[in-house]
């Protein structure tokens, strides 16, 4: 295994496949329909025009096992140290520390580039995501109750959040 910048060209059909079954088959995204490819080249050029990363983990055959990224938090200047951050973990590799060293590569991302904190959504009964966002040092920092509907019923949110050391001179504007 080992860790990539993952591009649209080499990448944007894997992460739709990733994304695509997680939305048919769970509740780790709120969407009910399944993306396409044109909403990939949207979702890479949003990354690429905030210098947002995508981090990618190939196994020794070079096809994508999971991928890790952030994003805007909300869309207001002073939330510019904040990131909302994914993980998502192709089916027939989850449970076997994936996930957990995808997360850990996008919070050393975060570092570096100066992000102060990283809140993670999580479907409350996500008890698998809670846990390895708590064994990485996020706490619980409150929940939505009945914020989604999908496959017949009401889902409560867990926001989830980590405060980093960076940046060491934050500036207003």
């Amino acid at each position: 295994m080992r860790l990539i910048a993952c591009t649209e060209e080499a990448h944007a059909g894997a992460i739709l496949a990733i994304l695509n079954d997680a939305i048919v088959t769970s509740t780790a995204l709120y969407d009910y329909k399944p993306r396409t490819l044109e909403n990939m080249v949207g979702w890479f050029a949003t990354k690429r025009a905030n210098g947002f990363p995508v981090i990618g983990a190939e196994d020794e055959n070079g096809k994508l096992m999971g991928f890790a990224s952030y994003g805007t938090f909300r869309a207001f200047p002073a939330y510019k140290y904040t990131v909302e951050h994914s993980v998502y973990v192709e089916a027939g590799h989850r449970g076997a520390g994936l996930g957990r060293t995808l997360m850990e590569a996008i919070i050393d991302e975060a570092i570096a580039r100066d992000v102060h904190v990283m809140v993670g959504a999580i479907d409350a009964a996500n008890a698998g995501s809670i846990g390895l966002h708590e064994r990485l040092g996020f706490e619980h920092a409150g929940t939505v109750r009945q914020a989604g509907f999908k496959f017949g019923r009401w889902l409560d949110v867990a926001f989830y959040q980590r405060i980093l050391a960076t940046p060491l001179n934050p500036v207003d504007g």
